[in-house]
């Protein structure tokens, strides 16, 4: 009688155990939400949504605000697919994250508008506005060398993300073909010195180290600095001193969007 009432016992143990893995498994894929976002579908979590009162989204899932279906039963939202990742990441995260190169500030704080996300529609206009500002003000980058800084190049640009990937290609580059880096070469915010810059017999200078063996001419770091422009959508929009005939030979670049 005592090992039927044991088995008893577990057999409900086992059932109640059962009935409270099912309820966890049931609460946790309510708590999953698909969103059909102009085409592109996103599942997130029922928090991540609510997570800021009088949303938009907000009021969707807490039933404030009428939302059509789709055909597969998810919330149709008609609003921009792409850029709702930018939406959905500056809910998980708390704070506005975008890549690099980003240029849709606009459309953007147009989203966070419609979301009736404030903080997230005031973090993208004062992004904005800093890169307006940025963009009138033309940064340079120097190339020059330590003992004599009238040699060497100055690269000219209004959009300050393009001068430091352009300083991180030439040293990354100059690295590669100086052995003794970084004792060959300094970087500090706008300038790369090298220790050695000399002019060889045809008139292009010349990186050299002490034992004078030849490492890379400058006309090389400027080919690197034009074609990174190009490749990144900008144009020459002058060279500062033509005087020489070509525009490896110029010792100034400038560069615009």
């Amino acid at each position: 009688m005592e090992r039927k009432a044991s088995r008893r016992e577990n057999e409900c143990e086992e059932k109640t155990s059962n009935s409270e893995s099912c309820e966890l498994d049931k609460d946790y894929k309510t708590s999953l939400i698909t969103l059909n976002v102009g085409g592109y579908l996103y599942i997130t979590q029922k928090q991540t949504l609510t997570k800021y009162p009088d949303s938009f989204l907000e009021g969707i899932i807490n039933g404030r605000i009428m939302c059509p279906f789709d055909a597969d039963g998810h919330y149709f939202i008609d609003r921009d697919g792409l850029l709702f990742r930018h939406i959905l990441n500056f809910l998980r995260n708390g704070e506005l994250l975008l890549p690099e190169g980003f240029r849709e500030n606009q459309l953007l704080a147009q989203e966070a508008e419609f979301f009736q996300l404030k903080v997230l529609s005031e973090a993208v206009k004062s992004r904005w506005e800093k890169e307006q500002l940025a963009s009138r003000e033309t940064t340079f980058l120097e190339i020059t060398d330590s003992h004599d800084r009238s040699q060497g190049l100055r690269i000219f640009c209004n959009a300050p993300e393009f001068i430091a990937k352009i300083k991180s290609r030439i040293v990354l580059v100059s690295k590669s073909r100086l052995d003794g880096f970084p004792e060959e070469f300094s970087v500090s915010s706008n300038i790369i010195q090298f220790k050695y810059f000399i002019k060889s017999e045809n008139g292009t200078r010349l990186v050299l180290k002490e034992d004078n063996t030849f490492v890379c001419t400058l006309e090389t770091l400027k080919f690197e600095a034009i074609m990174t422009a190009l490749k990144c959508g900008f144009r020459l929009l002058t060279s500062l001193d033509c005087s020489r005939g070509s525009i490896v030979h110029s010792d100034a670049l400038h560069f615009i969007k």
